[in-house]
């Protein structure tokens, strides 16, 4: 879900949105009070000393991109006006043949922080930003802004010392929401109908959801309905559903087998005492008892709780995509029947953040470019909130443009664009769709979800624009929204106490051949003990399926396991810590 530029298009386009539409008269009296103070942008491609005075090209080598050739459509016409440049993407340059050459391309993007990267920056052929002053002097908006993220780009080759470009989706902050997966969605309009009764815990949250069963004990096929879906197709180590309920209740993210506390770098091991995944496999059983859960839920998958979900038999879910999402179709919209978050009082569920310090994908430029102060001019660029929202959405004032209060807006052909990639751009910017004049090198500079500083408090997700927020598509929307004093459902989790897991750059080491052995084993006897715990008939059998599944773990080698996952998080918390320190 993190692409720039026509990736991100395509998937963003994929949304339900709309937007308001601000009069060309407004826009034209409002022209004057929306210019940047130009101390603080960088100067138009006419007063830039590094813009040639005749049409350059430059090659762009990504190891993101599947284009060949010369970018083409609006984007080449904007990069000519301000820069006076034509891109050309090369993503197939043979990399060996081009260290033998010494030259890999002016703008150089790099898939991650190793391999190619690594040898670039030993081979030389990667410019060092802060040489010449060029990082001052043709990229001040980077210096000014993305310093954490540069410092990080230099701690990657401590050899060198030196700066040689920045990571993808750079954050203004840590604590910025990326992604939401925790939602706690509920059936609101039968909350609504129960009174709003309190949810402080787990034991209320359960009560409710029988209530709720006793409102509506069949779906729209006449079937028996149940209080939530789980199925066995992801388990990987422990049960889908019981990982699922430890992020969204205790904010716990989900690493190995066991969980990882984002805020202490604790470890909770699946088999732990009373720990987080015993804990959840208990609240599935209970709900097995009660009549909530149904009986052949291990024998499902994915698809089968879809359709069960579209007909009205599910009440909850802790995750979006399986509650709210599938669930809001315009049929149950018509009916008013309508899935919302609802957090209980003592949850503090995991939410996704993003980092200062950028992701793996690297921006970089040539060492032996020709036009080493163009290309940072065209980088730098890339970074300022008019170059994001160009890559994402088209021109300025001929696609998005902000109001008189800063709040961004599509144009009428900006938001036929955002909605239908087949939209025809004017003549003077190609003439042809929108989606084929997307930027092909395919990075981004920063996160989706930041905050664009020019913006009235809006990010650079079409989502977050004031002028695209919908009135309610229900009554049971409009309670929802009253309710809570939310308008949507990430305004909402951001007033809970969700616990922000940073995005780190981490990757898992390879297990050793005896320890992917006995890995497996552990794994599949956890799996398997799991679900036979769920579906126990009393807590006495629950308790003895549970200590048989320890001891099995245990004989299978589990504490080899136990101690890797240990040193991993170790390691991944300390990675942590360093971004918190910037």
């Amino acid at each position: 879900m993190k692409r720039f530029y026509g990736m991100m298009m395509s998937l963003i386009l994929c949304l339900c949105t709309a937007c308001g539409n601000i009069p060309a008269e407004e826009a034209k009296e409002t022209e004057a009070l929306l210019a940047v103070d130009e101390s603080t942008e960088q100067p138009s491609s006419e007063e830039d000393v590094a813009t040639p005075e005749e049409p350059v090209e430059l090659i762009v080598y990504s190891e993101l991109s599947s284009y060949n050739g010369e970018q083409a459509g609006w984007f080449a016409q904007v990069m000519l006006e301000k820069f006076n440049v034509k891109l050309m993407i090369s993503p197939l340059l043979d990399f060996e043949e081009g260290l033998e050459q010494g030259f890999l391309g002016d703008i150089m993007v790099f898939g991650s922080i190793g391999g190619n990267y690594q040898e670039a920056v030993k081979e030389g052929l990667l410019l060092d930003w802060e040489a010449n002053d060029l990082l001052s002097e043709h990229g001040p908006y980077i210096l000014e802004n993305m310093k954490p993220a540069l410092e990080h780009n230099r701690s990657l080759t401590p050899e060198a010392g030196k700066i040689f470009g920045f990571g993808n989706s750079v954050a203004s902050d840590n604590d910025t929401f990326s992604s939401l997966l925790y939602t706690w969605d509920i059936r609101w309009d039968l909350y609504e109908q129960l009174g709003y009764p309190e949810v402080k815990d787990l034991e209320e949250f359960i009560s409710v959801l029988e209530d709720m069963k006793e409102l509506c004990p069949v779906d729209d096929n006449g079937e028996e309905t149940y209080a939530m879906a789980i199925w066995p197709e992801w388990d990987d180590g422990m049960v889908l559903g019981a990982r699922y309920m430890a992020g969204a209740y205790y904010g716990y993210d989900a690493f190995h087998l066991g969980f990882y506390d984002a805020e202490t770098g604790a470890y909770h091991g699946a088999l732990e005492e009373n720990g987080p995944y015993l804990e959840m496999l208990k609240f599935l059983n209970t709900l097995y008892q009660k009549g909530l859960l149904e009986p052949d839920a291990g024998s499902q998958n994915y698809e089968d709780t879809l359709k069960k979900l579209e007909s009205s038999g599910y009440f909850f879910s802790p995750v979006e995509y399986a509650g709210s999402l599938a669930y809001n179709t315009q049929e149950h919209i018509t009916q008013n029947k309508y899935m919302a978050a609802l957090v209980p009082e003592e949850a503090t569920p995991a939410a996704f953040g993003m980092s200062v310090i950028g992701g793996n994908r690297v921006w970089t430029i040539g060492a032996n470019s020709e036009h080493k102060e163009l290309c940072m001019e065209i980088i730098n660029w890339f970074c300022t909130p008019e170059g994001v929202l160009t890559g994402l959405y088209g021109p300025k004032g001929v696609s998005w443009d902000y109001d008189a209060e800063g709040n961004t807006y599509f144009t009428e052909l900006g938001k036929s664009c955002y909605e239908d990639r087949v939209t025809i751009m004017p003549q003077e910017y190609g003439g042809s769709y929108f989606g084929d004049g997307c930027p092909q090198i395919n990075n981004s500079t920063w996160s989706y979800n930041a905050e664009n500083p020019d913006a009235n408090g809006e990010t650079y997700n079409a989502e977050s624009w004031k002028s695209n927020l919908l009135p309610p598509v229900c009554p049971a929307e409009q309670d929802w929204q009253e309710y809570t004093g939310a308008s949507k459902a990430l305004e909402y989790m951001q007033s809970k106490n969700c616990v922000v897991i940073p995005e780190v750059p981490y990757k898992e080491p390879e297990k050793s051949e005896s320890l992917k052995t006995v890995w497996e084993q552990v794994s599949n006897c956890i799996v398997t003990e799991s679900w036979k715990a769920i579906y126990a008939e009393s807590d006495e059998e629950f308790e003895k399926i549970v200590s048989g599944m320890i001891a099995g773990a245990k004989a299978c080698g589990y504490e080899q396991c136990l101690g890797w996952c240990e040193q991993e998080a170790a390691r991944r918390f300390a990675t942590e810590e360093i971004i918190r320190s910037y």
